[in-house]
């Protein structure tokens, strides 16, 4: 299977959701009623986040082209959470269908008022975000596939 994705140059500010949960409720604990940016302050690519997420399944990627014509190829797979892929596999691949209309190369948001005044500071990196994320899906992933080796029918929602 191949993952398709839009724009892998676009930096994006990611931030999780606990974090972002607790500034809101950091922010309705204040007397006066204030408007906060939520974001970490710092950004990465979209490229970047799916090298992190190969990297949590012992894979090494390469990237080949550009633009469109971008793809992730398996360079190396080291350990037993991937076992399915093999050196050489593209597993991404840019399709423009997924290009948003009005896309915004950088998204990057100022969250010093929020240190400032509510003494908030995001405590889960993007790094760790990625590796929680990548468990869950593999967690998800193998009960799939340990129900499918029983003979139960699985509904997976794929795309294209």
């Amino acid at each position: 299977k191949c993952l398709y994705l839009g724009n892998m140059d676009a930096l994006r500010d990611w931030g999780h959701a606990k974090d972002y949960v607790r500034m809101q409720w950091m922010m309705l604990q204040q007397d006066k009623p204030e408007d906060f940016v939520i974001a970490t302050g710092v950004q990465y690519s979209v490229r970047q986040f799916v090298i992190w997420s190969a990297n949590e399944l012992g894979v090494t990627l390469r990237f080949e082209g550009e633009g469109v014509d971008e793809k992730a190829i398996v360079e190396k797979v080291e350990g037993d959470k991937a076992p399915a892929l093999k050196v050489g596999d593209v597993i991404v691949q840019v399709d423009p269908r997924y290009f948003r209309p009005a896309e915004v190369e950088t998204l990057l948001g100022d969250p010093s008022k929020a240190k400032e005044v509510l003494g908030w500071i995001p405590e889960i990196t993007v790094q760790e975000m990625c590796a929680e994320m990548v468990s869950e899906d593999l967690k998800a992933s193998r009960r799939h596939a340990l129900l499918m080796s029983h003979g139960h029918d699985v509904h997976v929602s794929l795309e294209r």
